[in-house]
C-alpha cells in the first residue's frame, strides 16, 4: 500500500502526466478485454473447425491478458481503477449513503429541494448582514 500511496502522491503534482498515464492504462486494459476475447473466439472457431487455422497458431495468446494486467495495474498503482469505470460522483454518494436520483422518492426529492432553498434564504441574508457591517466599519 505504500508504494501505491508514494505514486499517488508524485502523480497528483503533475496532473497531465497522470492523466496521460491513466489514459494509458485505460486503454491497455479495454485492449487486453478486446484482444482476449478475439483469441477465444479464434480459439473456439479453430476447435469446431477442422482445418488448422494460420492466424490462431500465429497469434501470441499472452497478448490479451499481458494488456489486460498492464492496464490494470497501472490503474491500480494511480488510484484510478475504480473511478474511471465507476465515476467519482457515484463512489461519493455511495459513500455517503445516498440514493440515486431515480430511487429517490417524490417527497424525499421535494424535501430535499426545499432544504436547498432555505439554505440559500439563509445564505441571503448573511449575505445582506455582511454588506451591512461592511458599511458600518467603513463609516466607523
Amino acid at each position: 500500500m505504500k508504494l501505491k500511496h508514494k505514486i499517488q502522491n508524485h502523480l497528483s503534482r503533475h496532473p497531465k502526466t497522470y492523466a496521460l498515464i491513466v489514459g494509458i492504462g485505460i486503454v491497455l486494459f479495454w485492449r487486453g478485454i478486446w484482444h482476449s476475447a478475439d483469441h477465444l473466439h479464434t480459439f473456439i472457431s479453430h476447435i469446431s473447425a477442422s482445418a488448422s487455422s494460420p492466424s490462431f497458431i500465429d497469434a501470441p495468446w499472452w497478448d490479451g491478458p499481458l494488456s489486460f494486467i498492464s492496464g490494470s495495474l497501472i490503474l491500480y498503482f494511480t488510484g484510478s481503477f475504480t473511478s474511471s469505470f465507476i465515476g467519482n460522483e457515484l463512489i461519493l454518494s455511495g459513500l455517503r449513503g445516498e440514493k440515486r436520483l431515480n430511487e429517490r422518492t417524490e417527497s424525499e426529492v421535494k424535501t430535499e429541494i426545499i432544504n436547498i432553498a432555505e439554505i440559500k434564504d439563509e445564505l441571503i441574508i448573511i449575505s445582506k448582514k455582511l454588506e451591512i457591517l461592511q458599511k458600518q466599519s467603513h463609516k466607523g
